[in-house]
């Protein structure tokens, strides 16, 4: 379980390091091509959504590698799926059901990497 674990939490963690880091550091205008929704959403809602995938990338891989609170892995994995959730109903919302495929994958695999990291426990 642990390898699994380590591979899950990897791989959200680059991605919501690259999806954070976009949301918290670009302007509106830049975001827009990629992220249409963010007309919709105001940017300080923006970089706080940015802020929170940086915050539950860092609580999936800093615990469990230093021995540190490592339950603090799974709040930052259910935290990934709440995040998801937000994303699913803000396409519904918009009309774009078709486009939360993504969303849905992600949501899987932190709601994968909670279970994980809780049987480390």
């Amino acid at each position: 379980m642990g390898i699994a674990y380590w591979i899950v939490a990897a791989l959200l963690a680059v991605f919501y390091l690259y999806a954070g880091g976009k949301k918290v550091l670009q302007s509106q205008e830049r975001l827009r091509p990629m992220m249409g929704w963010v007309d919709r959403v105001p940017m300080p809602a923006v970089r706080l959504i940015g802020t929170l995938e940086i915050l539950g990338a860092a609580g999936l891989i800093l615990p469990p590698l230093t021995g540190i609170a490592p339950w603090l892995a799974v709040a930052a994995a259910i935290g990934l799926v709440l995040v998801q959730c937000g994303g699913i109903v803000l396409h519904v919302s918009r009309g774009e059901a078709r486009l939360i495929g993504l969303n849905i994958a992600l949501l899987v695999a932190a709601a994968a990497g909670a279970w994980l990291a809780a049987v480390r426990l």
